[in-house]
């Protein structure tokens, strides 16, 4: 999800310039057969050529879209290079998870009514949301990750009302089933609502998993 700090046309082109990066250049290609055309205006210097077919090729039906979703970006133009570049506006006041990341469930029920709106994709999996905390494995063998537990409650009621509303939403993964290596920090971020002893390996179910677990289950039950 991509909001823009402010609704100067600086902000508001910053905001273009991402979102043509890192969403609609994807998306449009897939569901509407052509590159954005601001961006391929902007990167036509370093753009191989399209050949025949590609685009119809690229742009073959698919059963479905898979979303992954963590945060929201806030973006705002860069005052030293206002036409070029783009920064991220950081939101100190309120939760984080420890990647840094804001808590931010509204964003996934507009990502998600952004995506129908759109480009009306049959189906739609989030294939990954979950957040990272400072978990703690306590003498009776539980991991009370309330905030874990908060943060997906919230989340879930984010994509159900989504659906409500329209979205065609069929599956929900939570990142992760088990903590693990994350890419650029190691095992310093524990994103498993499955606890690991990596001393040991031995796996304990957290209260976030007992939790989804819970509403797994409700689900079934509908």
């Amino acid at each position: 999800q991509i909001d823009t700090a402010t609704s100067k046309p600086a902000d508001l082109a910053a905001a273009a310039r991402y979102d043509g990066f890192y969403n609609r250049w994807f998306f449009d290609a897939i569901f509407r057969g052509h590159y954005p055309a601001d961006k391929l205006d902007e990167w036509a210097a370093y753009l191989p050529e399209i050949a025949p077919g590609d685009m119809e090729q690229i742009a073959a039906p698919v059963d479905f879209l898979g979303l992954n979703y963590y945060t929201r970006a806030i973006i705002a133009a860069d005052p030293n290079d206002p036409d070029k570049r783009e920064i991220g506006i950081l939101q100190p006041d309120v939760p984080h998870t420890t990647m840094g990341w804001e808590i931010y469930p509204e964003g996934l029920y507009a990502w998600l009514m952004r995506i129908q709106r759109e480009y009306a994709p049959r189906a739609i999996y989030i294939t990954e949301n979950g957040a990272a905390f400072a978990d703690t494995l306590e003498a009776d063998d539980r991991v009370r990750d309330g905030e874990r537990v908060a943060y997906l409650q919230a989340h879930f009621e984010a994509a159900q009302r989504a659906l409500h509303d329209g979205a065609p939403l069929k599956g929900y993964f939570v990142w992760s089933l088990l903590d693990n290596f994350e890419w650029a920090h190691g095992y310093s971020q524990r994103f498993g609502i499955t606890y690991v002893d990596y001393a040991t390996q031995r796996r304990i179910v957290k209260d976030s998993g007992r939790y989804f677990a819970e509403v797994a289950g409700a689900s079934r039950r509908a």
